[in-house]
């Protein structure tokens, strides 16, 4: 059966759930040292005012953001910033396990391959739509076959506490629900 990719577009200045899935869907951000290479990325990226964000979870083998893109950095789109500098810094960290060879693939014009090529973007257009999303990215990490804490809050690398106690333990994170307060 043919894998079918998704076509995803994002403009800037609008808010978005996107999904970004680690390569084959293997367990890279498993640990919390990958992890962390992500929120710092987004961090620097907040910090330079090229993009928002709202709401995050960082999962095993893929990430959900609700995020706003604010401009390019300098010839290159953020996500694609994102992306690019978090698998540098992934294939760093690897470069002297076996695991790294995972990543290998056969393309012109890179040697590893971190994420999948296929990230999701949907626009959220209303109060209604962030409520759910918000939901669908805090429950990710305690639903299904993840059990990964005991609730959403109980989470480390979610923007759950953040809406339930206001707690910014990234530094980054800004509120959804005043982008909809008249809708």
């Amino acid at each position: 059966m043919e894998k079918v990719q998704r076509k995803s577009f994002t403009a800037e200045n609008k808010i978005y759930f996107w999904t970004a899935t680690i390569h084959n869907w293997y367990h890279l951000l498993q640990d919390d040292a990958e992890k962390k290479i992500i929120t710092n990325s987004l961090k620097t990226l907040s910090d330079k005012g090229l993009i928002t964000i709202f709401a995050f979870v960082i999962m095993p083998n893929h990430i959900h953001l609700i995020w706003q893109l604010n401009g390019a950095n300098g010839k290159e789109s953020t996500k694609s910033s994102l992306l690019k500098f978090t698998a540098h810094e992934f294939k760093k960290k690897l470069k002297s396990t076996k695991e790294l060879e995972d990543y290998k693939v056969q393309a012109a014009n890179k040697a590893y391959e971190f994420w999948q090529r296929d990230s999701l973007g949907i626009e959220i257009w209303s109060r209604k739509v962030a409520m759910q999303k918000l939901d669908y990215i805090h429950g990710n990490p305690v639903v299904g076959k993840w059990q990964l804490a005991k609730d959403d809050i109980s989470y480390n690398y979610s923007s759950a506490k953040f809406y339930e106690y206001g707690i910014d333990e990234f530094g980054f994170l800004n509120n959804l629900y005043k982008e909809f307060d008249g809708d």
